[in-house]
């Protein structure tokens, strides 16, 4: 078994980890006791996957011993032959997964939450309504898929479109899910105030980022500027007449955050502060990731948002992903949520070259 070494020293941790989980001092700490939690739900698949396959490896050990067996009648050796087709490929996808899962493992940001950007770049009012279109796209995936989605920010533009939407993707492996999503996202099809027929080219940029908790990114709040203001745009009767909508300004990056798509003040400011934690956990990652830049850009998720990575065609019905060459004539479809043959090409592209460089 590959990676056994690796394996029983996980089967050591989860051991250990449930251990803690029984000490009272721990318990006490919700900062560790959270952090030994998330820690066991990464590692515990592993273990139980791992198990499996041993018991699929002992199965059959035991039908290959019998096969050899003196005094077996061929009734007998056909069954186990039988026995041994069956459980052969079940071993096989076990250790496929197994593969697949301490891949997952080894990546830092594996098992966190993310929050999502996409803004309109070139193309006016149709790349706003490709935003909305993406939009819609990636919360049909997330719904699909039991991940949990929340808008943290969004800008309108009256006409169906937004000029920028900012969400939440909470759940089981959303890291995992999105990450390949990260760059420019073109769209070329004929805008209904075309008369002529014309095909247009937009541009919309999308920008994943793991959610960091405050104590990660801890922020000194003389840093913040914090102003409040009148929410505008849909929202109610409220919109003009509370200063609902909370700006905050941190000084020393010159990153600023908007959010008024709450009533409360109070859940503005704390969805703008997730934001801006967020802003600033990618900024240090990219600074550590300058070190080893050769190798993140050989990878399909390093996060370039200045990178086009894929086209959707309307006239073609067709969706491209340029960074592993992959096309797909089913735009309806993909933009309906259904992006899993996509997330998986990517997935498996990137599973490939990690193995290859182990």
């Amino acid at each position: 078994m590959i990676y056994l070494e690796k394996l029983e020293q996980i089967v050591k941790r989860v051991g250990t980890i449930e251990q803690d989980l029984t000490n009272s001092e721990i318990i006490k700490n919700q900062t560790q006791y959270q952090a030994l939690m998330k820690e066991l739900a990464q590692l515990r698949p592993i273990v139980q996957a791992y198990e499996v396959y041993r018991k699929l490896d002992g199965e059959m050990k035991e039908l290959k011993q019998g096969l050899q067996a003196d005094g077996v009648d061929r009734e007998m050796k056909r069954l186990y032959e039988e026995e041994l087709r069956i459980l052969e490929p079940k071993k096989e996808k076990t250790r496929l997964e197994i593969e697949d899962l301490l891949l997952q493992e080894s990546d830092e940001n594996a098992g966190r939450d993310v929050i999502m950007e996409i803004r309109a770049g070139t193309g006016g009012d149709e790349a706003a309504l490709f935003v909305s279109d993406l939009f819609r796209m990636y919360t049909r995936y997330a719904a699909a898929h039991s991940l949990k989605t929340e808008v943290m920010s969004s800008n309108p533009t009256g006409k169906g479109g937004f000029k920028e939407v900012i969400f939440s993707v909470s759940g089981r492996n959303a890291h995992g899910r999105l990450k390949y999503e990260t760059g420019i996202h073109r769209v070329q099809r004929v805008p209904e105030t075309e008369a002529s027929g014309r095909i247009h080219t937009s541009a919309v940029t999308v920008a994943m980022m793991v959610e960091a908790d405050d104590t990660e990114i801890e922020i000194n709040p003389k840093d913040l500027k914090i102003d409040v203001f009148r929410a505008s745009g849909a929202g109610g009767q409220h919109v003009n007449k509370t200063e609902s909508a909370v700006r905050i300004t941190h000084l020393p990056t010159g990153f600023v955050i908007s959010c008024q798509d709450e009533r409360s003040q109070h859940k503005n400011k704390a969805k703008a502060m997730r934001v801006l934690r967020a802003r600033i956990f990618e900024m240090r990652q990219m600074e550590q990731d300058r070190e080893t830049a050769k190798t993140r850009k050989q990878q399909v998720g390093s996060g370039d948002r200045s990178g086009k990575i894929r086209t959707y065609n309307y006239l073609e019905r067709r969706v491209t992903d340029h960074r592993i060459g992959l096309t797909l004539h089913a735009l309806d479809d993909i933009l309906d949520g259904h992006l899993d043959p996509v997330i998986q090409a990517l997935a498996d592209h990137e599973r490939n070259q990690k193995l290859d460089a182990a």
